[in-house]
């Protein structure tokens, strides 16, 4: 890792990155190769398998459905779950063993996906995978605290959510051209060696951005306590949760409004190919029009990551929370793929910021040494706040209403984070 490290520090954009950030910025690099796939080829590989007339094949909007109850099935496994491995991270040396093991059940998952043939197995490894693929997250992201001072974590944040974009482009251009020359596309390719070159690809990019960080990461930040047994972590996590309640009201207030705006945010990312498609809009012209939204989300992070030195790190946050507010509302006019292609847009400059940045404020406010538990407690606000969204989407498609006005309810939660996230920001911290 020495190796890559002295040889990318040259370039202009990672220079005063020390050895441990890099390694950490290099795991947002790995994981984003498959949240890309699940924003995009997924969804299509999942109704190619489901969408028909055979025996055991559902339609269009029950698989939209279906897949929309999955994802919510995971933000509310991970919700639950999360916590207790942040606990149980916050011990002497627990991190990397509990992010080395998710990592690479996730990786696991990925492989496996490729090779499934019915949609509800399909299903099945998907929701396993994307478990797996968010516990890592929770302790990743308590990392920060150990691998940088404070006043870097906007700035290393940052770079994690923009290089994680543009490199989520070299594993998914491989993928996409496995897509086009399968079944449903050109048809050189059978459906089976399709989906697994696009699957095993993702899975070996995540695997080998992961080495570096597992290899140098040193736990710096940690609780003295004796023991470390599920009984206690619920007993630790329950005190936390009553000692945010009762008196740090910046932690509450923020982790409200984060639970607001974070809803909308990961309900667009999520569903973004299933708006194009429930508009029978062109399914390559919607993939690549997302891939641009890659490059266009490292661009707007890198731009927030220098702002971030000159402005208070709320006040980006609310400028990106006003930008998607602006996101949903516009999808009430989409019906063509120049409209998409505008709605990708936007949604790139404001994605990375929005969750970079949140993630490096959180940082700050919360106890370094509790830093995994309370990113246990982040998960169940983040994951907590798409299966609402998730659930809007369902809803409002199995009542017959179109996907334009079901992105278009998620402005409601824009505007009402918006308000809480002001309300926090007036709260005094209590570390």
């Amino acid at each position: 890792m020495k190796s890559i490290f002295h040889a990318l520090n040259r370039l202009k954009v990672f220079r005063g990155l020390t050895e441990q950030e890099f390694a950490w910025v290099l795991y947002d690099v790995g994981n984003s190769a498959f949240i890309m796939l699940s924003c995009s080829l997924i969804p299509i590989w999942f109704k190619s398998l489901a969408i028909g007339t055979a025996p055991g094949q559902i339609n269009s909007h029950q698989a939209t459905a279906y897949y929309s109850i999955a994802v919510a099935v995971v933000t509310v496994i991970v919700a639950l779950l999360g916590p207790i491995f942040g606990v149980l991270a916050d011990h002497k040396d627990k991190k990397k063993v509990l992010f080395t093991t998710a990592a690479a059940l996730g990786i696991f998952g990925c492989i496996l996906n490729g090779f499934i043939t019915g949609w509800l197995l399909f299903l099945i490894i998907f929701v396993f995978t994307k478990i797996c693929y968010s516990a890592s997250l929770t302790i990743y992201d308590s990392m920060l605290n150990d691998i940088t001072s404070e006043e870097r974590m906007d700035e290393v944040s940052s770079y994690g959510f923009a290089w994680g974009y543009i490199g989520s482009c070299i594993p998914f251009l491989i993928a996409l051209i496995a897509y086009v020359l399968g079944p449903d596309m050109v048809g050189v390719l059978p459906d089976m060696l399709s989906k697994g070159i696009g699957f095993t690809v993702t899975a070996v990019w995540w695997l080998l951005v992961t080495i570096p960080l597992i290899r140098g990461f040193k736990q710096r930040n940690y609780v003295e306590t004796e023991g470390h047994d599920i009984r206690k972590a619920f007993a630790e996590i329950f005190h936390t949760l009553k000692n945010i309640a009762t008196h740090d009201k910046k932690v509450l207030f923020f982790l409200i409004a984060f639970f607001l705006y974070i809803d909308g945010v990961g309900t667009i990312i999520d569903n973004a190919i299933n708006i194009g498609t429930d508009l029978n809009l062109n399914t390559v012209g919607q993939v690549v029009f997302l891939l641009a939204t890659q490059v266009v989300a490292f661009g707007g992070s890198l731009v927030f990551a220098k702002l971030s030195k000159k402005y208070n790190t709320v006040t980006l946050i609310l400028v990106c929370i006003a930008g998607y507010f602006g996101i949903a509302l516009y999808a009430l006019m989409l019906s063509s793929l120049l409209h998409f292609a505008i709605l990708a847009f936007f949604i790139g400059c404001f994605q990375g910021s929005i969750q970079s940045l949140s993630r490096s404020y959180y940082s700050k406010i919360i106890p370094a040494e509790n830093s995994g538990e309370y990113f246990g407690i982040y998960d169940i606000f983040s994951k907590g706040a798409s299966f609402l969204g998730s659930a809007v989407i369902a809803a409002v498609k199995l009542a017959g209403g179109t996907i334009n006005v079901a992105v278009a309810c998620l402005a409601v939660f824009f505007a009402l984070g918006f308000l809480f996230l002001r309300i926090a920001d007036k709260q005094k911290a209590i570390r």
